[in-house]
């Protein structure tokens, strides 16, 4: 690895300055996603001053831990969303199954957005029920195929039980290579919170033995082409 994106883990913009400041101060960080109050519509000239840092790409408000679910697509948010587009700025939609919906209704209601679904939107890997695997794959799906939206490879050991085996994952990311094409996925750590399940190297390694079958230049996508592409780095 040569470059990295760091992605908030805090809803605070204090945290975002501090990833700022890292990013300041080496050249490894590409850039930052980070976070603003969406229900403070004053918070806009925050995301203009931020917008003007060469390394700051765009913004992740918490939604997985919001109580409703439908959150955002509250009217009152709207300036948020207007906002990102204006600022050509980019957008990770970090959710669960639930969630798909009212992601889907987002997408169509700003198309110019740039979105990614972080964590494959964390489908429920330890419920080996077909029910759950068949309902999360529809939905991913009818994004995939209706939007320009990308995928994170990412976050799945952290939906598996502890004693995972690659197998119990490998369906849910053969799926969204083959709905998104790796021309739209790009693999990401979530470290530290991958810790849970494994160490950094294993998740890797897992990763890369995942996309094994795909082509040296697909391969390539994943791990730095639609990222690169889809955050603008240089």
């Amino acid at each position: 690895m040569t470059r990295t994106v760091l992605v908030q883990a805090a809803p605070t913009t204090a945290e975002t300055e501090y990833l700022l400041g890292l990013a300041d101060a080496t050249d490894h960080v590409a850039g930052v996603v980070g976070w603003i109050d969406f229900e403070r519509p004053e918070e806009i000239e925050t995301l203009r001053r931020l917008a003007a840092h060469p390394k700051f790409l765009g913004v992740r408000p918490m939604i997985q831990d919001i109580a409703d679910d439908g959150w955002m697509l509250w009217p009152e948010l709207d300036w948020a969303f207007r906002a990102i587009c204006d600022l050509d700025l980019t957008f990770d939609a970090l959710g669960y199954p639930r969630h798909i919906e009212y992601f889907s209704s987002l997408l169509e209601r700003y198309p110019a957005m740039r979105v990614v679904l972080d964590h494959c939107l964390k489908p429920r890997i330890d419920d080996e029920s077909p029910e759950s695997f068949d309902e999360w794959a529809r939905g991913i799906a009818r994004i995939a195929n209706g939007t320009g939206a990308c995928c994170k490879l990412s976050g799945l050991v952290s939906e598996a039980k502890p004693d995972w085996r690659r197998e119990d994952i490998a369906y849910y990311s053969s799926h969204v290579l083959e709905v998104f094409g790796p021309e739209r996925v790009m693999w990401g750590s979530d470290w530290p919170v991958c810790r849970q399940r494994c160490d950094y190297a294993d998740w890797h390694r897992t990763a890369l033995s995942l996309v094994s079958h795909l082509t040296e230049a697909e391969q390539a996508r994943v791990f730095s082409g639609s990222a690169r592409e889809f955050y603008r780095l240089p």
